[in-house]
């Protein structure tokens, strides 16, 4: 193990073999650290969530952060408890997973973006610099999420009755969202399709569609060569 000044380190956590700790670290209790972990500085890992009184997260105790082996996670980064981050991710500078969320293997969060509690992003998932994924957002495999795109998950703003569900996007396989795209709660992006920069999507787009414009409109397919198994 491998450390640099400032490290503050529970003595409930369980940190493996060769995982290198940047200048001011703070681990919580419990948070489970795997081999070849490389932490940066200023990361704050394990940080228990603080609800306000009308927040619809679930207010139970998160289980322990687990970081998986390999994974990077870079300047002032912040992993909440009950987080999961998969086996060689990066969370980038400043960025923030929430609890409950999971992030899935070789998977990239960037810099400054934002993943809210109870999140599912699957594996090799590129999500760029300044997003924000809201809370309850499913993101499957192989996704690239453009900077600054956004989902919401809250038709009212706030103002639906109590013990009203949120609704986050569905965003398939391979899918990809264009830069400062907008999503609307509950709206799924199919499988290979393709949301333009500066979109904002108020209704399902099926597979391999093309769509761009506020409203987002169907302009045309996703050709073959455009298609993930042609660049993997």
């Amino acid at each position: 193990m491998s450390t640099a000044p400032g490290l503050v380190l529970s003595p409930t956590a369980q940190v493996g073999a060769d995982v290198t700790f940047g200048a001011h670290v703070v681990v919580y209790d419990g948070v489970v650290i795997g081999d070849g972990v490389v932490i940066g500085d200023g990361v704050v890992l394990g940080k228990p969530p603080k609800l306000g009184k009308r927040s619809t997260a679930p207010r139970d105790a998160p289980a322990a952060l687990v970081i998986e082996a390999g994974a990077v996670l870079g300047t002032q980064a912040i992993v909440f408890a009950g987080a999961r981050i998969g086996a060689g991710s990066i969370i980038g500078d400043q960025a923030f997973v929430r609890e409950r969320a999971t992030v899935g293997p070789d998977s990239v969060v960037g810099r400054a973006s934002g993943v809210d509690n109870d999140v599912r992003i699957g594996a090799r998932v590129r999500i760029q610099s300044q997003a924000y994924v809201t809370a309850y957002s499913v993101i499957e495999d192989d996704v690239f999420f453009g900077p600054c795109a956004m989902t919401t998950n809250d038709d009212t703003m706030a103002r639906h009755p109590k013990g009203m569900p949120l609704r986050g996007a569905t965003l398939r396989r391979a899918c990809r969202i264009g830069g400062g795209a907008v999503l609307v709660p509950g709206v799924e992006i199919g499988e290979e399709a393709f949301v333009a920069a500066g979109a904002v999507v108020t209704a399902d787009v099926p597979a391999r569609k093309v769509v761009m414009g506020v409203p987002a409109r169907l302009v045309r397919d996703v050709p073959d060569e455009d298609l993930l198994e042609r660049w993997a």
